[in-house]
């Protein structure tokens, strides 16, 4: 014997429907959220707390042409 599933079409329907309504509803919140926060590229800032503002510049290797 087998197992029989019925699905009404009330049901079909109103899947669809929840469906395009959280597809819209997310596009919606999403544009809305890329407008308002403004994307940062650049140096990353230190964390707070580590004494510094800025990273120290690089290190320069010495001359040693008097050596030669």
């Amino acid at each position: 014997m087998g197992m029989e599933v019925v699905i009404s079409l009330p049901l079909i329907i109103f899947s669809i429907i929840l469906g395009f309504g959280c597809y819209f509803l997310g596009k919606h919140k999403g544009r809305k959220e890329a407008f308002t926060t403004a994307q940062v590229l650049g140096v990353p800032t230190p964390p707070p707390g580590s004494g510094e503002a800025f990273p120290s510049p690089p290190h320069k290797q010495p001359d040693n042409s008097a050596n030669v």
